[in-house]
């Protein structure tokens, strides 16, 4: 991480993108209680609560989607390519997080076997899924990716590469790590 801008450069809507357990939603929450704003998980709305991560049907969440991006503000964490350029349009900063493979395993097996993570379904029955371990191994190389199409749009811009870059930037813009 370069020179770390202000927050208050970020606006009101606020996207935080990266790899899958790379410490997103844990960052909304700590910018949402920061900023006053809401924090919006794009996975909750993908899929449904009380489920052991069950998708939503397309239609209603992009309709989920569509309308919490409409609010005058919010910090949304979340990826998903399909939904991601209505996002942008609204979006006035973007924080683009990333993280070594072994760390994301990691997590993903923290949160499934024990400590609730931030963002995490409502009444949520969690567990180990050979698909995520699969998935978070597919998408090892996206941090760079995300990283370029956030630096591509010309919004304020914040880059983590790691778990020191990230807690740089918590202890320079005074951010707390929210409890689980």
């Amino acid at each position: 991480m370069n020179d770390l801008p202000d927050l208050s450069t970020f606006g009101r809507r606020i996207m935080i993108v990266g790899p899958t357990n790379a410490g997103k939603s844990t960052l909304a929450v700590a910018i949402g209680a920061k900023l006053g704003i809401p924090a919006q998980h794009v996975d909750l709305f993908r899929h449904a609560p009380r489920t052991d991560w069950v998708q939503r049907p397309d239609d209603e969440f992009e309709a989920l989607h569509l309308a919490a991006i409409a609010e005058p503000e919010w910090v949304m964490d979340g990826n998903y390519s399909a939904i991601m350029p209505a996002r942008l349009q609204r979006a006035t900063g973007i924080i683009s997080l990333d993280e070594t493979l072994w760390r994301r395993y990691w997590r993903y097996f923290g949160r499934t076997l024990g400590e609730r993570k931030a963002g995490a379904l409502e009444g949520n029955r969690d567990s180990i899924k050979w698909a995520m371990i699969q998935w978070l191994w597919r998408t090892r190389r996206s941090g760079p990716k995300l990283r370029a199409m956030a630096e591509g749009t010309g919004l304020p811009v914040a880059v983590c590469r790691n778990e020191r870059e990230l807690d740089r930037l918590y202890r320079a813009w005074g951010l707390t790590l929210p409890l689980a």
